[in-house]
């Protein structure tokens, strides 16, 4: 096999692109990155993804809302209880306590 197909095969393929950000934007934005230990691109790119995830599943949220009809207060609260447990953060109760 050659170098190329392998090389390819195993080192996940990018798209480059340029942007314009405000400079306090950008400032920001190296600052965070370096606090992750990631680079620019690397945290613009997690970024992107982890909005268009939360994007998706507010999606996903109403369109079963329009198929079953809307979520009781319980059944949101145990939504966010059980999101937090997995993020493994505290309650808003035990937040409270804590302050």
């Amino acid at each position: 096999m050659s170098y190329r197909l392998c090389y390819h095969r195993h080192v996940p393929q990018r798209t480059k692109r340029s942007v314009s950000l405000p400079r306090d934007l950008a400032r920001e934005i190296a600052r965070a990155a370096a606090l992750a230990g990631t680079t620019f691109s690397g945290w613009l790119a997690e970024t992107a993804a982890h909005q268009l995830r939360l994007e998706a599943g507010r999606r996903a949220l109403a369109d079963w809302e329009r198929e079953f009809g809307a979520l009781t207060a319980e059944e949101r609260a145990e939504g966010r209880a059980r999101a937090r447990a997995l993020l493994g953060r505290a309650t808003t109760r035990s937040r409270r306590r804590l302050a």
